[in-house]
């Protein structure tokens, strides 16, 4: 049985914020590094550093306004079983543009407003909000 470990991290950071904990940590992996970096360029955690104990793990540290999470949703949409892949042309607006689709293209991992500039397609990952 696989686990889809890109599942379990974002079901890692839901949890962490709606129980409202400042930090959160998580095993590292390439995929994993590229999304957390893209929170944070994206503004929806505090920040993050890589730390190798047995294993390199990622610890996050969560944002929250008013002792609100600044990440009200994060879904996962390209499942193992289910890929999705995305022409730019085709590419969501998320909560019409507040939000954020991340998506994996051959240019890294980016989100969905990098990908139209590049016209760029790809499997969408999750979408943010």
């Amino acid at each position: 049985m696989h686990t889809d470990s890109i599942a379990d991290f974002l079901t890692r950071i839901r949890n962490a914020s709606l129980a409202k904990h400042p930090l959160l940590e998580v095993n590292s992996s390439k995929l994993k590094k590229e999304l957390t970096k893209v929170l944070l360029d994206n503004g929806y955690i505090l920040d993050y550093k890589l730390e190798k104990k047995k294993r390199e793990v990622i610890k996050i540290a969560l944002k929250y306004y008013k002792n609100i999470s600044v990440i009200q949703k994060i879904i996962r949409i390209s499942k193992p079983g289910l890929r999705k892949y995305l022409k730019h042309k085709n590419l969501p607006r998320v909560l019409n543009g507040l939000g954020i689709a991340i998506l994996s293209t051959s240019h890294g991992v980016i989100t969905d407003k990098q990908a139209r500039k590049k016209k760029l397609g790809g499997e969408v990952l999750c979408y943010v909000y």
